[in-house]
């Protein structure tokens, strides 16, 4: 038996020098057997997993990019429709309708720009030549240019509506332009009429309204005399905002009889307008010094009447009687 007890710890002893003789020797071993053994443990896959989603989510971004379209040169005409805009023309003044058009080239011998109206579909021009007897309208168009204009000369309320721009391709390509023919209008705040005190300050205000284009002047007249800012008068001035709504301000300082009358703005692109100012002296206002007052006045809806002194005095012994 003692001799079976020394062969067995003796055999354990020479077991644990060879297994770590083998470490030694063979660590390529251990950690190849270490890594097939860490394969089950979810903290390794947890580890793992980064890496393998940081790499899928580069494959992913690389795959949205590759599929971003990219914008390819066209090879055919198109418009620009920056350059061919909708057009607001004044009454009687001369419009220009733009239409633009990319990459005709030298297509011009097989492909035409036309002009058509829509009111009528008539045909208005074709290329550089003008198909209607109406001699209002022309095409303009110069040679390597990429604009081909519609002129309209002395444009009528009648002319406003949509006209199209038309390629002869095949289809037809077709871009529509609006045009709006307006008047420009003229108002005075506070018109017809405008009663003013003796020694105040008179102040019109003209407005331009529904002009594509500030007018280039603004002239006042009074009893159809033009307004003169240096006459020995003095105190009279102008004050002219140009914009969208053109507005000019007339000042005249302290008003005096002699400034009543009509006066009239005069816009350079409009229609004029006038008011009849009346400047009051003290006899003409509604009260009075001399202590008149009409026999009855309004007042919050009831009327009454002045109570005399006479009667004061009787409601005021009978008051008296009845205390004593």
């Amino acid at each position: 038996m003692e001799k079976m007890a020394g062969k067995g710890l003796g055999g354990e002893v020479i077991g644990f020098f060879l297994a770590v003789a083998f470490c030694i020797i063979c660590p390529e071993y251990v950690s190849s057997a270490q890594r097939e053994l860490g394969k089950g443990s979810p903290a390794n896959t947890s580890a793992t997993a980064s890496p393998s989603g940081s790499v899928d989510n580069a494959i992913r971004t690389g795959a949205a990019v590759a599929d971003t379209p990219r914008p390819t040169p066209r090879t055919g005409p198109y418009f620009d429709l920056v350059a061919s805009k909708n057009v607001t023309a004044l009454l009687g003044k001369t419009a220009y309708l733009n239409c633009r058009v990319k990459n005709l080239g030298n297509k011009t011998l097989n492909m035409q720009v036309s002009w058509v109206r829509h009111r009528d579909i008539h045909l208005l021009t074709v290329g550089r030549y003008t198909y209607t007897s109406d001699q209002r309208f022309r095409a303009i168009h110069l040679p390597h240019s990429e604009d081909w204009t519609l002129q309209i000369k002395f444009p009528q309320h009648r002319d406003s509506g949509i006209y199209e721009c038309q390629i002869s391709t095949t289809p037809h390509m077709s871009h529509y332009i609006h045009l709006n023919v307006v008047e420009p209008t003229t108002e005075i705040i506070g018109g017809p009429e405008l009663y003013i005190d003796r020694g105040s300050t008179i102040n019109l205000t003209c407005v331009v309204l529904y002009s594509p284009e500030p007018p280039a002047y603004i002239f006042w007249n009074h009893n159809d005399a033009i307004i003169s800012y240096d006459s020995p008068r003095g105190g009279v001035s102008v004050v002219t905002e140009k914009g969208e709504t053109t507005t000019s301000f007339l000042l005249i300082q302290q008003a005096r009889p002699a400034d009543s009358g009509t006066y009239q703005c005069n816009p350079s692109n409009a229609q004029s307008k006038s008011i009849v100012v009346h400047v009051l002296n003290e006899a003409n206002s509604i009260f009075p010094l001399s202590g008149e007052y009409p026999a009855a006045m309004q007042r919050g809806g009831q009327a009454f009447a002045p109570t005399s002194a006479t009667h004061c005095l009787v409601l005021a012994a009978c008051l008296f009687l009845s205390l004593s």
